[in-house]
């Protein structure tokens, strides 16, 4: 079944893409909830359209991403977290910490566009991706050390 995202959809695609799904996913989930609609010829040309008119706005996004991403690209953080003797942490470092983080050294990067691809639970040294816009991606190290 191909539909057209209405949003973005974590691990789908990005707002305003046509993409295959399963029957059962798009009916059941993605068109109930309003995230997607179904790609019809018609509902493909208003999308064309739009997409046309809209040209200038999606440059602009992309730039104002791009921007930031050059603002993060020399950002390096450091979280404090409350360790066992061991090194481990007691629970981990999520997008949430590294989000707060970043907007003390003033940033306001949504934490939902952080993603974290290995489990913090030691002290060390990670990565943490932003992704500011489909196109823009920017790593950002960051270091545990125990409080």
């Amino acid at each position: 079944m191909k539909i057209i995202l209405k949003e973005d959809v974590t691990g789908l695609g990005y707002k305003d893409e046509v993409v295959e799904v399963k029957d059962g996913y798009g009916r059941n989930f993605l068109i109930p909830t309003g995230k997607a609609v179904v790609a019809t010829p018609s509902a493909l040309k208003v999308l064309a359209e739009n997409l046309r008119q809209r040209a200038h706005k999606l440059a602009k996004i992309k730039a104002d991403a791009e921007a930031l991403a050059a603002q993060l690209q020399d950002v390096k953080l450091t979280i404090g977290a409350k360790t066992s003797a061991t090194g481990t942490i007691f629970g981990s470092v999520n997008s949430i910490q590294i989000a707060e983080a970043l907007e003390k050294l003033g940033h306001n990067v949504d934490r939902k566009l952080i993603e974290i691809k290995q489990s913090v639970k030691e002290v060390g040294e990670y990565t943490a991706t932003v992704k500011l816009h489909k196109e823009v991606l920017v790593e950002i190290p960051f270091e545990v050390v125990a409080e």
